[in-house]
């Protein structure tokens, strides 16, 4: 099953949360800094150890103070008008739902909108990439959830999901 809630992520009871992250996975500014913030200095420290992630990749941390056990880390495009950056953001949400199946007790899973903020993605055609590749993961999960920040993204995801059914 597909939601998309307006609200949150860091206060979500799901197994997994989906950070924005940057190349560095130490925080930065809106999703990622706010996971940080919640998640304590303990999850930088686990980033560390992961020596950074390429754009389109994902890599997996634990919790910490989160009520998610895990997070997923994955590095969106910055848009530059097109051209590689749809497949770099639809590798952004297929590695991230990859390496949560590589875990045996994470069946549901929260994303941010990954790229469109100061990445400057296109906001309808970064819910279409979103929506369609949660389609493709949605029979091996329980929930999956589309989290948005204001009420045009909520609106502009629930069209988007209706529109690929």
């Amino acid at each position: 099953m597909i939601e998309i809630i307006q609200g949150d992520i860091t206060e979500l009871g799901v197994d997994a949360i989906v950070n924005a992250a940057n190349h560095t996975l130490l925080g930065g500014g809106g999703v990622d800094g706010a996971i940080h913030r919640v998640a304590g200095s303990q999850l930088v420290d686990a980033c560390r150890l992961l020596n950074g992630c390429k754009t389109g990749d994902a890599k997996i941390t634990p919790g910490f103070n989160l009520t998610a056990r895990y997070v997923i880390h994955t590095v969106g495009p910055v848009w530059h008008g097109g051209g590689e950056e749809e497949n770099l953001l639809e590798s952004c949400y297929r590695r991230s739902f990859e390496v949560a199946l590589e875990q045996s007790d994470i069946k549901t899973i929260a994303f941010p909108s990954i790229s469109t903020g100061v990445y400057g993605y296109p906001k309808d055609e970064a819910a279409n990439i979103a929506i369609k590749v949660m389609r493709v993961f949605e029979n091996r999960f329980e929930t999956i959830i589309a989290c948005v920040f204001s009420q045009g993204d909520y609106e502009r995801y629930q069209r988007k999901l209706l529109d690929q059914i």
